[in-house]
């Protein structure tokens, strides 16, 4: 039954990321309400509907932006240098509370960042986006893919208050546990929780060219840059969202645990590298970034040499 449901799952996933020929459906969500009224203690932001959307050269650009950001490897190749798709971490098409959805973030910027020390535009924030999670090239702030992903993250904010932290804007923060993590312990949730998808080696699952689980770590995951290589950050995202459609199902030790095992393989190296160095890199970008194994060594070896 686990295996038929899984299959069943991918076939509708790439059903919903299309090759770049053909136009992406942008799934009407309005049959979920049911599901949604369930956590009535929360009000999230509700965005619109592709049927609000007008027959105009904004809707077009709104459904241009949602095409990139679903199907971004296909739709913008010269932009992403990896196997990731913005939805791999903003899930739902973006639309989905407690997964950074593009709606909680939009009305947020501009932006102080101490990431790179200065106020962002949301443009800016999406260049950070194809840098280090698409460990790519980030578009210019006046291309055609750029201004889409803002008509779209903007469409997706109507009636949204600006400068508000709204409720699900976030991963909701899970607090380290008393005794740390087990990398150990890791690998056995992971075994148990994440490799029939994400597969036994890390490095996801395809159809034909196109991922539809996201590898998690290797050269076509995201680099020792993304926000994600943060132990603390990974278990954020895992606990609210994984296992797919079982969010809220691991314990906050497991959590943190399949955090830490996911973040101790060797991924692509911090685009930032300081004079070849990542024990410089190490002191400037990642000492005071979060919880961390850059520059640490893992079983023998230092992470963050890189993989190609």
């Amino acid at each position: 039954m686990k295996k038929i449901l899984v299959t069943s799952l991918v076939a509708a996933l790439y059903s919903s990321v299309a090759v770049a020929e053909n136009p992406i459906k942008m799934d009407d969500q309005s049959q979920l309400s049911n599901i949604q009224a369930v956590n009535e203690s929360t009000q999230y932001h509700q965005p619109p509907l592709e049927k609000d959307l007008p027959d105009n050269a904004y809707g077009e650009m709104v459904r241009k932006g949602h095409a990139i950001f679903v199907d971004t490897k296909n739709q913008v190749p010269e932009y992403v240098g990896n196997g990731m798709n913005c939805v791999n971490c903003h899930m739902d098409q973006g639309r989905l509370a407690n997964a950074a959805p593009l709606w909680g973030a939009y009305p947020m910027y501009p932006a102080y960042r101490s990431k790179n020390n200065k106020v962002n535009t949301y443009a800016e924030r999406i260049q950070g986006c194809f840098q280090f999670s698409m460990d790519g090239t980030p578009p210019p702030a006046d291309s055609e893919a750029m201004t889409a992903l803002i008509t779209y993250s903007y469409w997706l904010a109507t009636n949204a208050p600006t400068g508000v932290s709204l409720p699900g804007r976030a991963y909701p923060s899970v607090k380290q546990p008393e005794g740390g993590y087990s990398i150990e312990r890791g690998a056995q949730v992971y075994a148990d929780n994440c490799a029939f998808c994400h597969g036994a080696d890390g490095m996801g699952q395809k159809v034909a060219e196109n991922y539809v689980f996201p590898p998690l770590w290797g050269k076509d995951s995201f680099n020792w840059g993304a926000g994600m290589h943060r132990i603390n950050t990974a278990a954020d995202f895992i606990k609210a969202n994984m296992p797919l459609g079982k969010g809220n199902s691991l314990t906050d030790q497991e959590a943190w645990d399949v955090a830490a095992f996911m973040n101790s393989h060797e991924r692509p190296q911090d685009p930032r590298l300081v004079d070849g160095s990542v024990e410089k890199t190490y002191e400037k970008y990642h000492a005071n970034d979060g919880v961390n194994l850059y520059g640490q060594e893992v079983n023998g070896k230092i992470l963050g040499q890189g993989v190609q």
